[in-house]
């Protein structure tokens, strides 16, 4: 009798021993850690001066596309007022060119002024 009496508690431990790990884990997964501070510590001032370097190394960048963006814009824009002086000329040689955005002379394939 004694040996059921010393089985019983070591089931017992065992038992809320494995049901006590099998618990944890899942208590650990769902735990939450809220930190309340006014925003401004190290980690925040730190990415505030990454994300202003990276603005500031992409400047020159920026503007280069801008700037590419507005030369298209103007070349295009040009190329519309030119096709319409060219439609309108009174050269009957001249035509316009959509592959290269010129007016030519129709015998010479030179860019006629319109």
């Amino acid at each position: 009798m004694k040996k059921t009496s010393g089985i019983l508690p070591v089931l017992l431990c065992a038992v809320m021993g494995c049901g006590t790990l099998a618990a944890i884990p899942a208590a650990r997964a769902a735990t939450q850690h809220i930190v309340i501070d006014n925003g401004d510590n190290a980690l925040t001032k730190e990415e505030a001066r990454e994300r202003q370097q990276q603005w500031d190394e992409t400047r020159s960048l920026r503007h280069k596309v801008n700037r590419r963006v507005e030369k298209e814009f103007d070349k295009a824009d040009n190329a519309f007022d030119t096709r319409d002086k060219c439609e309108q000329s009174a050269n009957l040689n001249a035509y316009w060119e959509p592959n290269t955005l010129r007016c030519l002379d129709r015998r010479t394939g030179c860019p006629v002024t319109p």
